[in-house]
């Protein structure tokens, strides 16, 4: 459990500092903070319906990142991709600012 726990605030470091440049990182924000992207509970992210396709281009840019970081943190603590993502994805919504989109039932809310 300790080796979780562990692993869960590094993955919310790794989330959201990834190796992604910093204008790319800037781009996300910007688009989380327009309500084109959203949080989800599996630690990826997700263009909001009616976003424009820069959006959807860009939350794939952010989730192939994403996901190459929570399988490096998988292998060296010896857990499952899975539980990597759905802790990050816990972590990642409750620090969503008021007002940004996060994915919550299979529904798109604003927090």
């Amino acid at each position: 459990m300790k080796r979780m726990l562990a692993a869960a605030g590094l993955v919310l470091a790794l989330a959201l500092s990834g190796p992604a440049p910093a204008p790319a990182q800037d781009a996300l924000g910007a688009a989380k903070a327009a309500g084109q992207i959203g949080e989800r509970p599996d630690g990826l992210v997700g263009a909001v319906p009616g976003a424009p396709a820069a959006a959807a281009q860009l939350a794939e840019q952010v989730n192939a990142q994403r996901i190459a970081r929570y399988r490096e943190i998988a292998g060296s603590n010896g857990t499952s991709v899975d539980q990597v993502q759905a802790l990050a994805g816990k972590q990642l919504i409750e620090r969503t600012p008021a007002g940004q989109y996060v994915l919550s039932g299979g529904r798109w809310v604003r927090k």
